[in-house]
């Protein structure tokens, strides 16, 4: 498996027309959607995940779920690679997501443990066995907030014994365990989850960032991955900085209303979700527009 789902992946957002007949009255806008991959990609990124929380994918039907893949996949071509969210309760629905994505022309796959079942590290594995016995490279993911599972580093490298298994997604914040996991499971791709810790986990020698901010400023994500990865630190530190107060919000619980209003904000469509997510607060919207506003103003130059 020479696929190490690295760089700079787009953990896409997913806009949604105003449909009666469709579930809570919003439907996938496709055709959106196909331009908003396609504009990731030619500002510099590398991929996109379709399907991922970002994208809400446990409020879609099954139709919607594959017809976002197809329409992904499309859209980038062979211009980019397509990491696929294949997350589901079980082994047979997780591998199920996976064999589609792999009829569908997915280059990779992205994956939780079970995700309504707080499995014991034994079933953890199989879980990933199942799911990469597809033969797609597949990226597993650490999001012990979501999951109440944590892959830890000791986990990490019997998982990464798993042929197929050839990144990690580590969302648990704690940048101390790049490190860690790179000397127990060398040959894994360590991929930043975190918006808010980007820099400090390529500093330490992740090489990947799956990522969430990228859907409203993928030019300047594409650049600071390329300095934090180049040693050009202070370059990166000063593009960085004036961003992180927005990149938090992709730590937080209302992390896709966010970024879709940041969305909004730079003059691209963002627009409303499914349930269960509801809109911001009045607060909320307050802090989130100053943290957005201190990011556009850095750079364009004010």
């Amino acid at each position: 498996m020479t696929e190490r789902l690295d760089g700079v992946i787009v953990a896409t957002a997913l806009p949604y027309a105003e449909d009666p007949s469709a579930p809570a009255g919003l439907r996938p806008d496709l055709d959106r959607y196909a331009e908003h991959c396609r504009w990731v990609v030619d500002n510099g990124c590398r991929g996109v995940g379709p399907n991922g929380s970002l994208g809400e994918y446990s409020s879609l039907t099954d139709t919607e779920r594959r017809d976002v893949v197809r329409t992904a996949v499309a859209a980038v071509g062979h211009d980019a690679v397509v990491v696929v969210g294949v997350h589901g309760p079980g082994s047979h629905q997780a591998r199920h997501w996976a064999e589609l994505a792999a009829e569908d022309g997915a280059d990779g796959v992205l994956c939780l443990p079970p995700t309504m079942y707080r499995a014991n590290p034994r079933e953890v594995v199989a879980h990933f066995t199942e799911v990469a016995a597809v033969g797609l490279p597949v990226m597993v993911y650490n999001n012990p907030f979501d999951t109440k599972v944590d892959l830890t580093p000791a986990l990490l490298e019997e998982i990464a014994a798993i042929d197929n298994v050839v990144a990690v997604k580590e969302f648990s914040g704690d940048v101390r365990r790049v490190l860690e996991i790179r000397e127990r499971a060398p040959g894994l791709t360590v991929v930043s989850g975190a918006d808010d810790v980007v820099l400090e986990s390529l500093l330490m020698g992740a090489t990947g960032w799956f990522a969430g901010f990228p859907n409203v400023f993928p030019a300047e994500s594409a650049r600071l991955f390329e300095l934090a990865t180049t040693g050009k630190v202070e370059e990166a530190r000063a593009l960085y900085e004036p961003l992180v107060a927005a990149f938090r919000w992709d730590s937080r619980v209302e992390f896709v209303q966010a970024i879709k209003r940041g969305m909004d904000a730079a003059g691209r469509f963002g627009g409303p979700c499914r349930p269960p997510r509801g809109p911001l607060s009045a607060e909320q919207i307050t802090v989130l527009d100053a943290d957005l506003r201190r990011a556009f103003d850095h750079l364009r130059g004010e």
